[in-house]
């Protein structure tokens, strides 16, 4: 770290080395110890600690100054590095072997009391971290985890660089599209009753660039904006690392994304991945009834409908499909209600299970199947000894949505996810629509401007519901970290997709008018990826919320307890803006 004017060294650079040489330090009082008359106090900034004493004997003046020094006081001190005395060194500190004799002291500015410790093995709560953010992102955990952020954007960068990206900037004020979310937008001054929209994604624009001849795009970060219910890995903004590519397959895309993986995680982490597994969406539905599974887990979804239509238990024999989940021991009756209990409240009518002692099935519902037929069900789910066997059975749909919901509750309880291991996998052909029965009408599965795969294409006009797309979704522990595309270059092809989803010529032109003109004269070819960069940092990081990664996110109810935004506007804003508000009441309310 390169000296300053104010300071010669930061407060973890300072060991056994530098004894007896003059320092600078400035930094926060993260705590101090009065022992009879000398002060000892652990000066932070957010490189380190520093031990620093304020000792009579060494500068009769400085000890007095110091005992009005409290917890988070900003200060500047010169002294003398010396070794601390034998057996008081700390080996938790780079610093850990030295302290700091102090014979000038300067207080930049006071701390009032702080509402929180500023140490990581105190964590305040969420409303009390958001509303003090600044003091939050004080303690080292956070100071941490923006490096970490940093280290991961920076590899990031390097890499496309090296590909010969261009790094392009798009705008931030757009024009309103349908993107799955609903929009923020933006009242414009100079246009009396028009708005703009805050991009969902660069979708269109990087699509321009293409047809622009830039050939090769991305945007770190890609600043993105949706009005979506929050959770724990979504924020009504959020980064990505966006690119797009000319001339390309689907196959160059994935394997330019895998590159990119191996290389930040082997930069950041100095990990090595291995290849990245591809599922396709009916492969990954069948075995994990979900479209991200966490490949973490080795427990998949079995279909047994062929043979438990066979059995004389009437439960399986009414319905659709018969699904069954395999725990690798045997699990107490008390439990197994737990888990009868969690299915439950996931919808599931009921549960069914058996126990496998190594020869035999063990359950109340073993005496509905015949020997033959349970020698085939032990056949065709191979347990182990001693597993559990459970069992769902409904439509196809809910069968998966409850054991994709169990897989994971098991393999947090019987502890077979190793927390530090990184899965990646691609999940494939995607079905290009799925049907909205409350609308009666076909909708985009993705975005519509996905191709469909070559071999579906056929199927657009007379069964959409056949039509798979050319889509391939990045899945990182049971996350999804972005999905991709190779994007509609015909305008023709691109009217047909509008047309299955009810969108007439008229209302492509208004939405999308501006990019089905680009194409007319003639775009190339390509795809590309929105990737998910918070969701990135935050799992190779190890934690499970973004809101750790991001320096100033909302909470839950999109709200910023620090600068209490959103607020309303003045009088003048709104006559500026030519914007009258009229809130409707709240049924119920007053």
């Amino acid at each position: 770290m390169p000296k300053t004017s104010l300071r010669t060294h930061t407060c973890n650079q300072l060991t056994a080395k530098d004894k007896n040489k003059e320092t600078t330090l400035c930094g926060w009082v993260q705590n101090r110890r009065d022992h009879g008359g000398i002060i000892f106090i652990d000066l932070r900034d957010r490189y380190g600690l520093t031990q620093i004493v304020f000792d009579p004997e060494f500068e009769r003046k400085t000890p007095k100054l110091a005992d009005q020094l409290r917890r988070e006081d900003c200060i500047q001190v010169t002294g003398t590095v010396k070794p601390r005395k034998k057996g008081m060194a700390n080996s938790n500190l780079t610093t850990g072997e030295i302290e700091v004799f102090i014979k000038k002291l300067n207080i930049f500015s006071k701390s009032k009391t702080p509402p929180f410790e500023i140490e990581d093995r105190i964590t305040p709560t969420e409303d009390l971290r958001l509303q003090y953010r600044y003091l939050d992102l004080r303690r080292p955990i956070m100071q941490k985890n923006l490096k970490f952020r940093q280290k991961i954007m920076q590899a990031s960068r390097k890499f496309m660089e090296e590909q010969n990206f261009m790094e392009i900037q798009t705008p931030m004020m757009v024009k309103p599209t349908p993107e799955g979310a609903r929009d923020y937008i933006v009242p414009s001054r100079v246009n009396p009753g028009k708005f703009y929209a805050l991009p969902q994604s660069p979708q269109l624009y990087k699509q321009i660039l293409m047809i622009s001849g830039v050939d090769r795009y991305f945007q770190l970060p890609a600043i993105c904006m949706r009005d979506e219910d929050l959770r724990t890995d979504r924020q009504p903004e959020h980064s990505q690392l966006d690119f797009e590519m000319s001339f390309v397959d689907d196959q160059d895309i994935r394997d330019l994304v895998e590159a990119l993986m191996k290389s930040v995680v082997k930069e950041v982490l100095n990990k090595k991945l291995d290849k990245f597994p591809v599922l396709t969406y009916q492969e990954a539905m069948d075995k994990y009834g979900i479209d991200k599974p966490d490949l973490r887990n080795p427990l998949i979804l079995v279909d047994i409908t062929d043979l438990a239509i066979k059995s004389n238990f009437e439960v399986f024999k009414t319905q659709k499909t018969i699904k069954a989940l395999v725990a690798p021991r045997s699990i107490g009756r008390k439990e197994i209600d737990s888990l009868i209990d969690f299915a439950q409240k996931l919808g599931a009518k009921g549960m069914a299970w058996m126990r496998y002692d190594g020869k035999n099935l063990e359950s109340s519902i073993v005496k509905f199947f015949p020997e033959s037929l349970q020698k085939d069900l032990i056949k065709k789910l191979k347990p182990e000894k001693d597993s559990t066997l459970f069992f769902i059975a409904d439509k196809t749909n809910k069968v998966n949505e409850i054991l994709a919901e169990l897989r994971i509750e098991l393999g947090k309880k019987l502890d077979l996810i190793k927390k530090d291991d990184f899965k990646f996998c691609w999940v494939t052909d995607y079905p290009l629509f799925e049907y909205n029965e409350g609308e009666s009408k076909w909708d985009p599965m993705h975005h519509i401007f996905s191709h469909p795969t070559p071999e579906t294409l056929k199927h657009l006009e007379s069964a959409p519901e056949k039509v798979l797309g050319n889509l391939f979704d990045l899945v990182l522990n049971g996350t999804e970290l972005g999905s991709g595309s190779i994007r509609i270059s015909d305008p023709k092809l691109q009217q047909k997709v509008f047309k299955v989803i009810n969108i007439d010529e008229k209302e492509a032109q208004q939405k999308f008018g501006f990019l089905l003109k680009a194409y007319d004269y003639a775009g190339p070819p390509h795809g590309g990826m929105g990737l998910g960069f918070d969701r990135i940092v935050t799992i190779l990081l190890g934690q499970t919320d973004i809101r750790e990664v991001i320096a100033f996110p909302k909470n839950k109810a999109a709200q910023n307890p620090m600068d209490n935004c959103p607020t309303e506007p003045s009088t003048q804003q709104l006559t500026d803006l030519h914007i009258k508000v009229d809130i409707a009441k709240k049924r119920g309310g007053k």
